[in-house]
């Protein structure tokens, strides 16, 4: 994005401040409540740690009704930051608060941070940090955290690691983490944390890239961001920045779209990147930086409930494209989950002599999931349904795998139930094969000529639901 696409007062403002050395930005869309805290915090930071550079803070919002780029701009300048740290630094902490300009009519954070890596291209910084407005648990540290990896180790991207409640981050737990690790090797726990830190170098290639869909213009940002930067070659590492309190999110109730967005870019991006990823092995752990913190996260209430009545209906709704998408050995057993689903669904709300969901046994396995989202893989690069209407056919299953998580950690601690998380990552590992064995099938068949086959009906009879 050049600079000649601001808009004309924002491209004076830019050429006005000429170069800076650490830039904050900030996307934002009515966060009135949340945003001053996230600015005071930042500055800090900056003032705090970085006081030889010459730094920059950027709020691009999406025109929020609620006063958001007010509290941005009345916010406790930054000459009160340096009387309360008795730091006095070389340059003066210049800040903007803009409404950023859409992507091909699509707004959203992507579109946010495209017009922020533009203003961090334009004033050449070295390193750039990128916050969530609606953090409530930033303190100063976390600007030193997310840039000190770039300016002080030459790292190029700076992935976020929280210590998160541990219903929280159910697209993180479930999709990106197992998914990237297992196509790429690396562990990179947060694919799509939303606090970042990215070098100037990174930055350039990110502007550079043909790829900017609609979905990467708004949720799908994140996990375009860390995909580009693996399948780039640039050095990454992950950075302790504690727990992560946010507005809380019920899958159910409130990640829908996003999980689409997010999982619309990966699929088309394993598409793309095939070549990276269709030769790599196992994983491997990657630099943290940063002091290890014990915090407890806040809890978060999720409704089993409803996941689990999402996911039955998925079995009649959108039973039509699950047969394509999936072989049919993993079609069946998906279609008895969700009876299953509905069967204990059932017996919770039976007036008689109600069964609590947690002792109704329901359970799905890591190694199914792990293939139902390596088919969804085939199907969207095959092409015989739309990306848009294979994701919208994985959102139920997705509830369903969320909801057995849920009722197999109730009685676990955060900590504990990150062994879950991690026992579901190396399965996806151990299935990966599967993955390749399809995709080479495929790959061979497009060279001949043919239709590629799906996968023999027995293949996949490893792991069933308990009930099957």
């Amino acid at each position: 994005m050049p600079i000649s696409t601001l808009p004309p007062a924002l491209r004076t403002e830019v050429e006005r401040l000429g170069k800076a050395d650490l830039m904050v930005g900030i996307p934002s869309f009515k966060n009135a409540a949340t945003i001053g805290y996230v600015v005071r915090a930042a500055q800090a930071g900056l003032v705090q740690y970085f006081p030889d550079s010459r730094p920059v803070l950027v709020n691009a919002d999406a025109g929020s009704p609620d006063g958001t780029q007010r509290v941005v701009v009345e916010t406790e300048p930054p000459d009160y930051i340096e009387q309360i740290l008795l730091i006095r630094p070389k340059n003066k902490l210049q800040r903007i608060s803009l409404t950023y300009p859409e992507v091909e009519g699509v707004g959203g954070k992507g579109a946010a941070l495209r017009t922020i890596f533009g203003i961090a291209d334009a004033l050449k910084v070295q390193a750039l940090v990128v916050v969530d407005s609606d953090l409530r648990s930033i303190v100063p540290e976390w600007i030193e955290l997310l840039a000190g990896p770039i300016i002080k180790g030459g790292f190029d991207f700076v992935a976020p690691l929280y210590s998160r409640y541990k219903y929280d981050g159910t697209i993180t737990n479930t999709v990106t983490y197992p998914l990237t690790r297992a196509l790429y090797g690396l562990r990179i726990r947060q694919p799509i944390g939303g606090d970042f830190g990215v070098s100037g170098d990174l930055i350039r290639h990110y502007l550079e890239q043909p790829d900017w869909t609609p979905d990467i213009s708004k949720f799908g940002i994140d996990i375009w961001m860390t995909t580009s930067a693996i399948a780039g070659g640039f050095a990454v590492c992950q950075t302790r920045l504690g727990a992560k309190v946010h507005d809380p999110k019920d899958p159910g109730a409130d990640l829908g779209p996003m999980f689409s967005q997010v999982v619309s870019t990966i699929l088309r991006l394993t598409e793309r990147h095939a070549k990276r990823w269709l030769d790599v092995q196992s994983s491997h752990d990657i630099p943290v930086y940063g002091f290890e913190r014990v915090i407890d996260p806040p809890p978060l209430t999720v409704d089993t409930q409803r996941l689990l009545e999402q996911f039955a209906a998925g079995g009649i709704n959108v039973d039509a494209v699950w047969q394509q998408a999936f072989t049919p050995e993993n079609h069946r057993l998906v279609s008895r989950l969700a009876q299953e689903a509905e069967e204990a669904i059932g017996q919770a709300t039976r007036a008689d002599k109600p069964v609590q969901l947690d002792a109704s046994g329901f359970h799905f396995p890591d190694e199914l999931w792990a293939r139902l989202i390596f088919d969804m893989c085939i199907a969207n690069r095959e092409g015989p349904v739309s990306t848009e209407k294979l994701v919208a056919s994985l959102v139920p299953i997705y509830f369903g795998r969320v909801a057995s998580l849920i009722l197999e950690t109730r009685e676990l601690t955060s900590d504990q139930a990150e062994a879950f998380v991690e026992r579901q990552a190396k399965a996806f590992e151990l299935g990966k094969g599967y993955l390749v064995e399809r995709w080479t099938e495929a790959e061979v068949g497009r060279s001949n000529g043919r239709t590629p086959k799906p996968a023999p009906r027995g293949r996949a009879r490893t792991t069933r639901s308990r009930k099957t």
